[in-house]
């Protein structure tokens, strides 16, 4: 037998290659399948069947995509009508070499969701892994938000059940293998773990050591924050995405080019350092730094309008294009050539962003008359504290509360260390607002300067 899991970073998505004699199948593949088709090339196997343990939310399903290159059956939950693949129920049992792969219908994340188990039959009957999906976590349990307004109670219920009917009797030595790790915005406190047991979920996971009411309070009170491409994704992955065949290869642009590109209506998005962009951006650009694509472009960019990238000196662009791709926005219509340097050589304008420092803000504060706003989630306000007299709007939610924020005073935006800040700044210079500023450092750099923290909970 051969197992691999492979890592989407960025997304903490986890899918696994596993095969035996010849034949291969993969759980919960990615939109940029190569990596599993290299697999399966280097250990001689023919990818024969692919599972979604259910319809993600937060990425592109790669399913269609690696079935149109390989010719593999798609299984998927029997719940939600799919249109590819076809349907397994609880018990259906699938042979892959001499492994023998089972279907458990483990609803409550999604109703259609299903986890499988793993059997090497030249070893053993008993089961050796289960791939639970968005089920069960290592230290957590999937969000229950997502069944709809309402739903809230049943679906925590039902996902309290599937896990100690299904998934818990399988035996304490059976390993799990999540959709996610740690960071993932499909569950709230996932431990970053590179392995786990269904018997050490038992003893230290905090969602076994409750009842089924317990569970189902606290499911139902959890915040979790829901970007509005998840909608998209929803979409996307019940009727099917386009089949790409390759990553897109964005087009070099000129300034000129670039230029009438943005005047038709492209989004331009400018991935260099938060410092980089206070220096010297295109006007009316998005910063968004490369790392922070597969957490924040989802709730920033549209998917009607083609995306231009602007970098310092365009490297590691297809790592750009690929994270882009994985949420779905395929429309990538190029790259400013010669990075930004070439958008100044040209003579073209180019906006500021103010920054401060830490102890700039703190000399400013009972001096001058300005918005405090931060951006953070609100787990981490909550936790590390805030700088007194801020007012609390996400990064993500900032675009639909823009009217909460007063246009005749400066707004001076901070967060855990500038990033975020840089990417709110560059929402509000957009929109219109002439006095906007970014705390370079952000929190931490305010923490670890020394500066007062408030503790006490606020809005």
């Amino acid at each position: 037998m051969l197992f691999r899991k492979v890592r989407s970073e960025g997304l903490s998505h986890n899918s696994y290659f596993v095969a035996d004699s010849g034949e291969a199948a993969v759980i919960d593949p990615r939109r940029d399948c190569d990596v599993y088709l290299d697999l399966a090339t280097s250990f001689g196997s023919r990818i024969t069947h692919i599972f979604e343990t259910h319809r993600n939310e937060d990425y592109v399903t790669g399913s269609p995509e690696l079935a149109a290159r390989t010719g593999a059956a798609i299984l998927h939950g029997r719940a939600l009508g799919f249109a590819f693949g076809r349907s397994a129920s609880g018990q259906d049992r699938f042979r892959v070499g001499r492994l023998e792969l089972e279907v458990l219908e483990t609803p409550g994340h999604t109703p259609e969701s299903i986890s499988i188990i793993l059997r090497d039959l030249s070893v053993s009957n008993e089961p050796l892994m289960v791939f639970t999906g968005d089920a069960l976590f290592a230290g957590d349990v999937g969000r229950i938000d997502l069944a709809g307004p309402g739903k809230e109670e049943w679906a925590a219920g039902t996902l309290y059940d599937a896990i100690h009917e299904e998934i818990l009797p399988l035996g304490d030595g059976v390993i799990v293998c999540p959709a996610h790790g740690a960071g993932s915005v499909c569950g709230g406190e996932i431990a970053d773990l590179e392995l786990t047991t269904i018997g050490y979920e038992r003893k230290y996971n905090p969602c076994f050591l409750l009842d089924r009411e317990s569970f189902i309070r606290r499911k139902v009170s959890e915040h979790h924050y829901r970007p509005p491409y998840f909608a998209m994704m929803e979409r996307v992955n019940l009727s099917g995405p386009p089949i790409l065949s390759h990553l897109p290869r964005p087009v070099p642009l000129d300034p000129k080019a670039l230029e009438e590109k943005r005047r038709a209506g492209a989004q331009v998005l400018d991935i260099r350092s938060p410092e980089a962009f206070g220096g010297g951006h295109i006007p009316g650009s998005i910063s968004l730094w490369r790392d922070g694509i597969p957490s924040f472009a989802g709730w920033v960019l549209s998917y009607d309008r083609p995306v231009v990238i602007v970098d310092d000196f365009a490297l590691d662009l297809e790592a750009v294009v690929r994270r882009l791709v994985r949420l779905g926005y395929d429309s990538v219509a190029g790259y400013l050539a010669g990075g930004f340097p070439a958008w100044t050589r040209s003579g073209r304008g180019v906006r500021r962003l103010e920054t401060w420092s830490p102890s700039m803000l703190r000399d400013a504060l009972g001096k001058e008359r300005f918005v405090l706003l931060d951006v953070r989630d609100q787990k981490n306000r909550k936790a590390m504290g805030f700088i007194m007299g801020s007012r609390h709007i996400y990064v993500g939610e900032l675009p639909n509360r823009l009217a909460e924020i007063p246009k005749n005073q400066k707004v001076v935006i901070y967060c855990d260390a500038g990033f975020k800040g840089s990417l709110a700044a560059s929402m509000l210079l957009a929109a219109g607002f002439d006095r906007v500023v970014n705390v370079i450092g952000g929190f931490s750099g305010w923490k670890a300067a020394g500066y007062p923290v408030e503790k006490k909970p606020t809005g």
